[in-house]
């Protein structure tokens, strides 16, 4: 949602394992060079019509493929727990689903729906893992803590890490290795794989700038995407010009009035929950720094839902046409 080890490079332990960043410590902090800037931006912003909601691209505007049909060879594993980001997904799509005795909370797949949540709060419950009896837990560099890892591993269950993906390139080695930990024939590998695999950079003209904002106002945590996040590899993908990624931000930055006032993006990108925990988009385009911002101006924002966003999984190639359409209704005059 990325590592309990120290590296800021990826997501989920940012957003899920950092200190609360407290708005004050940055949206407030730089509001006078905010405010400075303001009637520059006002003069500069596009004169496309207000939009009272933003759009939304929720889970069931992107369609799971159907799974791999064919029997699965005796002695692949029968009763696997999911909590690798994605990979119930995954693990869906390569046609076992009715292996899934348990799963993270970001999954959602038909298939495992009935699959009972063993994490809490994006941590791992090991009362709960070891409840639904496993045979295989399925990992990556996000999940923990440590403790419970080593907790499960000490009750005879095979633990395996899978590599994370955060770009359309890492999503076909995913696969590979959730397919081959968990047995699925060769043929359900390549299905899976090859899903995303067609997927082409598109281009819009002039390209947007978009900025993507991972904030929950309940908590006080307000971040900037930039490299490495996730959303910088999509928006890419989907024609527009990550401002973060641009300006070489880490994977996510703490907001403040004056970096976002700088950037100055067209569109804004952020998650369904998230959105609803600032109040929705009127919400969003008041926080300070935003409200200056020709995305403010114009109410250009999209939103995705929480568990589609950063799956990296069989989806997301259809998640970058649903961004690009967004984004071309955004970029009409």
């Amino acid at each position: 949602m990325r590592p309990n080890n120290g590296t800021v490079r990826k997501f989920r332990a940012l957003v899920f394992g950092i200190a609360l960043v407290l708005l004050s410590a940055g949206l407030t902090s730089c509001s006078s060079s905010a405010d400075d800037g303001v009637s520059q931006l006002e003069s500069s912003a596009s004169p496309l019509p207000e939009r009272i909601r933003p759009i939304e691209i929720a889970q069931t505007d992107i369609a799971f493929p159907a799974p791999f049909d064919q029997e699965w060879a005796q002695g692949t594993a029968t009763r696997i727990v999911t909590l690798a980001n994605g990979s119930g997904e995954v693990v869906a799509v390569l046609g076992g689903g009715d292996r899934v005795v348990g799963r993270d909370e970001t999954s959602s797949a038909p298939e495992i729906s009935g699959a009972p949540i063993v994490t809490s709060s994006h941590e791992i419950n090991v009362e709960s893992v070891l409840g639904v009896t496993p045979d295989l837990v399925l990992i990556d560099a996000s999940s923990g803590p440590q403790e419970a890892i080593d907790s499960i591993r000490s009750a005879g269950i095979t633990v395996v890490e899978v590599p994370e993906a955060w770009t359309i390139a890492e999503i076909a080695p995913k696969v590979e290795a959730i397919g081959s930990a968990i047995g699925a024939p060769v043929e359900a590998i390549t299905y899976v794989a090859g899903l995303t695999a067609a997927s082409e950079q598109m281009s819009l003209a002039p390209t947007p700038k978009v900025a993507f904002l991972y904030v929950r106002g309940t908590s006080a945590i307000y971040l900037l995407g930039g490299e490495g996040s996730g959303a910088d590899s999509l928006i890419r993908e989907s024609g527009g010009t990550d401002v973060g990624a641009q300006a070489e931000l880490g994977p996510f930055t703490p907001l403040t009035a004056e970096e976002i006032v700088r950037l100055n993006p067209d569109v804004l990108l952020v998650m369904t929950k998230g959105l609803e925990s600032v109040g929705g988009i009127d919400g969003l385009v008041e926080l300070p720094g935003v409200a200056q911002t020709k995305a403010a101006a114009t109410r250009a924002v999209i939103e995705v839902d929480d568990t589609l966003l950063l799956s990296f999984g069989p989806r997301t190639g259809d998640l970058i046409n649903a961004m690009n359409e967004a984004l071309t209704e955004l970029n009409s005059p």
